[in-house]
């Protein structure tokens, strides 16, 4: 298995990154969310937008933590993830992910949520957001809804999830 070198992305990987996220994904309505996510100031936190890189330096997976609230209080929204076909499976995406969890919790942030495969996300401490009283605005399975406080004893937010307008919802 590959060793990923992580790090923030630059402005010199966003083609690449529109890249992989066009590669794995069958629209580009995540490359176009991503891109809309960067271009507002009120989702976009610099530092937590993660690349995975192969051994030559070029961007092969990615991960996105961009503010979202709970019921008004500060969260975020750990999406999109990707990761180029060819690098599929061998822990690049993970690592990117690691790497933005771990970014997220030195900036300080208190929680993390995440819409997606309840079989791949509790490797990371997820799990569903509705043990801790918060839901999503639209019908979601309750074990692919999930959280991850990053700050042990604070308190958790409690209500509906408003993501960035990017994410149309």
């Amino acid at each position: 298995m590959p060793t990923w070198t992580t790090r923030p992305e630059t402005a010199e990987d966003i083609p690449a990154i529109r890249g992989i996220l066009l590669a794995a994904f069958p629209t580009p309505l995540e490359a176009d969310i991503v891109d809309a996510l960067r271009a507002d100031p009120k989702a976009w936190i610099e530092g937590l937008s993660m690349v995975a890189t192969a051994s030559d330096g070029a961007p092969v997976g990615y991960a996105l933590l961009t503010r979202c609230h709970v019921d008004g209080e500060p969260a975020l929204a750990l999406a999109p993830c990707a990761v180029l076909p060819s690098a599929q499976r061998a822990g690049a995406g993970s690592a990117a992910i690691r790497a933005a969890l771990d970014a997220a919790r030195t900036m300080g942030e208190n929680l993390v949520l995440v819409l997606g495969h309840a079989g791949y996300y509790p490797r990371f401490g997820f799990t569903s957001a509705s043990r801790f009283g918060i839901r999503a605005p639209f019908e979601a399975p309750d074990e692919a809804m999930m959280a991850l406080p990053l700050v042990t004893g604070r308190p958790v937010p409690v209500g509906t999830i408003r993501y960035p307008a990017a994410f149309g919802v």
